[in-house]
């Protein structure tokens, strides 16, 4: 039977099958088949074994119907695009034609900030130089230009500790520095030193007023590892500051092997440690740095004993609120009371004493400038968070001393007392009796601090040559007390970095203590006197200039301590790129 394609005269369904599976083999290879290049007529090659003929139903979604004309064959010898460098332009460009694509362009050098092709050279800083400056070289830097620092602990086991371990011990160094009020940019540095000692490079620490965390990434590739741990208690032990210090030198020294089982060890017994001083010392030295105070601002040695004996009652307040649970507001406002209280209770009884000095004793014992110093110091350095939660500690402080000394002062006040804001303190009549005063003062502070015994003669000294620096210029040359007391701020803070680095510990022991006789506990008396009978503008007017002169004590401090350290500065080998500073002096 013959179809129906065949009666008319067409193709049958057979040959038009056969016509689609030659159209598909032309727009393939560019030639019909059966024929080479040549256009002679060969045999086909054979398929491979794996290859399935295609359908006689498979055909291309392209393929045009049959009669009309094949669209032009593809150049597959020579193929070009759009963005293709014209002829002649190549040689012009250069011969390198292929290249990876961080590679600057040719002919052109590769840019200063580019990481060099080896990578950033491993440099070691000097061995002599104390670990402090060693680790805030590195902190300083971005992350991604950091030299890779040479490990210094040698384990046995194959790749060093386990990290999380790692970042435990350095979180427990780093609670302890900063509940000793040491400044932000120290705790990193040590947490970071500590890090580095165990091998673990790709580490970033940081700190806040009662958070600390670190962070590792043991590759660029693999996830990190964050740990944190937040500062609930505060105290105040030199002794126990000075100790985490040693131990973490022994860590990052390469003359001292301290594994992690040991250094674990060494840390409990630190916190076991009792503090050098018992209670009652605490309370001797408190009554005997307001009788230095009251000594210093021109009291007679009955002042003395007056403004000691309301310490002390102030002090065993303060104690009783904090076994009681209160927070640190209320032991404030306690401890302030029974001084201003003597004061009112000498002033109503008519005694030919400057009642003035009395109060102004028992506030020099409480005005909070260790932490005042940390908070300016922090905020210098860059870590403003932590510097507005010190300073934001330190006005609730100062407001606690306020609220107790203006509740007695008014009372005293509505009684009849004699309280003259008048009366002018200090005076340069007795020299010799103020500078034992101011040292004696120091002294006081140092047992107040818990400091060690070996630091206590440094300090006592350290502050009265501060009181010396600032009463020859303030009293004997006639300079303005604010100035004054930046310059002998200065002078402590420069003799305490040198002191820390001679023996390679923290700057608090040499530094707290000596700024004693510098606190501005006169200019906040009258200023609390003013606004307690009403003189706001004579009280305001004081409590600035008090302000002034505890930011004065705090800059000061801090620009002693950055000279010291551009004395003492840290080489750096030549071929580690020196990074320019970040310039913000011009509003952006």
């Amino acid at each position: 039977m013959v179809g129906r394609g065949a009666e008319r005269g067409g193709p049958s369904g057979r040959d038009l099958r056969e016509e689609e599976r030659r159209n598909v083999a032309r727009d393939t290879t560019g030639t019909p088949p059966g024929r080479g290049r040549g256009g002679t007529a060969g045999p086909e090659p054979e398929a491979p074994e794996d290859h399935k003929p295609p359908s006689d139903e498979a055909h291309s979604a392209f393929t045009p119907p049959s009669g009309l004309p094949l669209p032009p064959s593809p150049e597959d010898e020579h193929p070009s695009s759009e963005f293709a460098v014209p002829e002649g332009l190549l040689a012009e460009l250069g011969t390198e034609t292929e290249g990876s694509a961080f590679a600057p362009p040719g002919g052109q050098a590769p840019a200063p900030a580019s990481t060099p092709p080896g990578g950033l050279p491993k440099v070691r800083l000097v061995k002599e130089a104390p670990w402090q400056d060693r680790m805030r070289t590195m902190l300083r830097m971005p992350a991604g230009e950091r030299p890779v620092p040479e490990r210094t602990q040698r384990h046995e086991e194959e790749g060093g500790p386990a990290a999380p371990r790692v970042l435990d011990l350095t979180l427990r160094i780093g609670e302890l520095l900063l509940a000793s009020s040491e400044g932000a940019e120290d705790v990193e540095a040590a947490m970071f030193g500590v890090a580095h000692a165990y091998g673990l490079e790709r580490v970033e620490p940081t700190v806040t007023f009662t958070l600390l965390s670190v962070s590792y990434q043991a590759s660029l590739v693999e996830d990190p590892v964050t740990a944190s741990r937040t500062v609930r208690r505060r105290g105040t032990d030199y002794n126990r500051l000075a100790a985490v210090y040693q131990l973490v030198d022994d860590i990052c020294s390469d003359d001292v092997e301290v594994t992690l089982e040991e250094a674990y060890r060494r840390l409990a017994e630190i916190r076991r440690n009792r503090h050098p001083y018992s209670k009652g010392a605490l309370t001797v030295a408190s009554g005997a740095l307001a009788g230095a105070a009251s000594l210093l601002v021109g009291g007679t040695w009955l002042v003395f004993f007056a403004a000691a004996i309301g310490a002390m009652l102030g002090d065993r307040l303060a104690w009783l609120a904090s076994k009681r649970g209160l927070p640190e507001f209320y032991h404030f406002v306690l401890a302030a009371m029974p001084s201003a209280a003597m004061g009112v209770a000498l002033g109503l009884a008519h005694a030919d004493v400057k009642a003035s000095a009395v109060i102004t004793g028992g506030l020099f014992a409480l005005i909070p400038g260790r932490a005042l110093v940390a908070s300016v110091h922090d905020g210098l350095t860059g870590y403003y968070i932590t510097a507005a939660a010190r300073l934001l500690e330190v006005c609730y402080l100062i407001v606690g001393i306020v609220c107790g000394v203006l509740t007695v002062l008014y009372v005293g006040d509505q009684l009849g007392a004699q309280l003259r804001p008048e009366e002018e303190l200090g005076g340069t009549q007795r020299p010799i009796t103020q500078t034992l005063a101011a040292m004696l003062l120091a002294l006081a502070f140092c047992v107040l601090l818990q400091q060690e015994r070996h630091t206590v003669l440094v300090a006592t000294l350290n502050g009265g040559v501060a009181w010396v620096v600032f009463g020859a210029m303030h009293y004997t040359g006639g300079m303005n007390p604010v100035a004054s007391t930046a310059a002998a701020a200065g002078l402590v803070g420069l003799f305490g970095q040198l002191m820390s680095r001679y023996r390679f510990a923290s700057a608090l022991p040499y530094v707290t203590a000596a700024i004693g006789p510098l606190l501005p506990g006169s200019a906040t008396y009258f200023g609390l006197l003013g606004l307690a009978q009403g003189s706001t503008n004579t009280g305001v007017e004081s409590l600035t200039k008090a302000a002034a002169l505890a930011l004065a004590i705090a800059i000061g401090v801090n620009l002693g301590s950055e000279i010291a350290r551009l004395l003492l500065k840290v080489p750096v080998p030549a071929e580690v790129p020196e990074r320019r500073a970040a310039k913000r002096t011009r509003g952006f």
